[in-house]
C-alpha cells in the first residue's frame, strides 16, 4: 500500500495526533520516536524532518494542547464570572485526567526544560491576564493586593492540579470546589462586598 500523500501541514497534524496518543499512554521516558513513526506509518527520517527530536515533538504537542485549552477557557462576558472560572478549570482538569502522562511529563519530568517551561508559563500568564481583566476594577493598594492574590492562586492551582493528576486524592468536583473556594476566600478580604457579590453571583 502506498503512503498517503499529505501536505506538510497535514502531515505535521497527523504526527502530533499520533504523538498525543503515545505520550498520553506511557511515561515520557518510555516513548520512542521510532514507535511514533511506526504508528504514523512514516519513516523515522520523515518524522525527524518535522521534529528534530522527542523533546521538540513533545513541546509542539504540548503547545497545541495549551492553545486548545486557552480557547476552551476563553471568557464569556455574558455569563457570571464564577461560571467562567468553573468552565476554564473544568476544561483543564478534564485534560489533565485524560492525559496524565503528558501532564506529568510537562510539569515534572521536563519541568526544568526551558522550552517546556516557556510553554507552561505562557499559558499561565494568558489565564492570569484573562482573570485579572475580568475581575471588578479596583485602584491603589487594593489593585496590588488583588494582583498578588491572583498570582499566588495560579501557583496553587498549578501545583494542586498536577498533584491531583498524579494521585487523584479527591474527586474532580471536590478539586474544582477547592480551587474556586480558595480564590474566593483569598479575594474576600481585598475587595468590597459589592465586588465579591459580582464575582460570586
Amino acid at each position: 500500500m502506498s503512503r498517503q500523500r499529505l501536505t506538510p501541514e497535514q502531515r505535521r497534524t497527523q504526527l502530533l495526533d499520533v504523538a498525543a496518543v503515545a505520550f498520553a499512554s506511557a511515561p515520557y521516558e518510555s516513548v520512542a520516536m521510532e514507535e511514533i513513526a511506526n504508528c504514523a506509518g512514516v519513516s523515522r527520517a520523515l518524522l525527524y524532518q518535522h521534529f528534530p527530536g522527542k523533546r521538540e515533538l513533545f513541546a509542539a504537542l504540548y503547545q497545541r494542547a495549551t492553545q486548545r485549552l486557552l480557547i476552551k477557557s476563553r471568557p464569556d462576558p455574558s455569563r457570571p464570572l464564577i461560571d467562567q472560572l468553573r468552565q476554564g478549570l473544568s476544561a483543564h482538569i478534564e485534560y489533565f485526567a485524560e492525559n496524565r502522562n503528558t501532564v506529568l511529563a510537562a510539569n515534572r519530568v521536563l519541568a526544568g526544560d526551558p522550552l517546556i517551561r516557556a510553554i507552561v508559563d505562557a499559558e499561565v500568564d494568558a489565564l492570569r491576564h484573562s482573570l485579572l481583566v475580568s475581575l471588578p476594577a479596583v485602584e491603589g493598594i487594593a489593585h496590588t493586593a488583588v494582583r498578588g492574590v491572583v498570582n499566588s492562586w495560579f501557583v496553587y492551582v498549578q501545583s494542586a492540579c498536577v498533584d491531583w493528576t498524579a494521585d487523584h486524592y479527591c474527586t474532580r468536583e471536590q478539586l474544582l470546589d477547592s480551587l474556586i473556594g480558595g480564590l474566593l476566600g483569598a479575594l474576600r478580604p481585598m475587595l468590597p462586598a459589592d465586588a465579591m457579590e459580582f464575582i460570586s453571583s
